[in-house]
């Protein structure tokens, strides 16, 4: 499953409501409805959680997944090395980011690409990638 940044990821584009992924993946194994109203679809099989923004006529925004198949720039990073992942970022001209650790694990958010690497016992354990936006502050929607 690949990571397409400001798109997002495998065959998810940003901005495609819930039928247009229902299309794709079928009925999601649970859903719920978070703090702020968003819709949230939960795909076991795909170990994916879809969030539909509330705000945004409920468009695919946000993608957090920990699919070990999950490949950006050609290698998977879920399972791997933090100081592998982060020379793979810097060799693909990712190079800003922010640090911030909770509970011991690191989170590590490059905002140009609106993409969170989550990190604990110096492991890729999670990913979130989310929707972007444009010179005039709106979403960037791919769909």
């Amino acid at each position: 499953m690949e990571i397409k940044l400001k798109f997002g990821i495998d065959k998810l584009l940003f901005g495609m409501k819930q039928k247009d992924v229902e299309a794709i993946y079928g009925r999601p194994s649970k859903q719920y409805i978070d703090e702020e109203e968003n819709v949230v679809y939960v795909y076991d099989e795909h170990k994916m959680r879809l969030t539909f923004y509330d705000e945004e006529e409920l468009r695919l925004g946000y993608i957090t997944s920990i699919h070990q198949n999950l490949e950006l720039f050609g290698q998977k990073i879920i399972g791997q090395k933090w100081k592998d992942v982060k020379v793979l970022f810097s060799n693909n001209k990712m190079t800003q980011y922010e640090t911030e650790i909770v509970d011991g694990t690191e989170n590590y958010f490059f905002e140009d690409n609106w993409i969170f690497v989550n990190v604990d016992y110096n492991e890729v354990f999670k990913i979130e990638i989310g929707a972007v936006f444009n010179n005039s502050d709106e979403f960037d929607w791919k769909f």
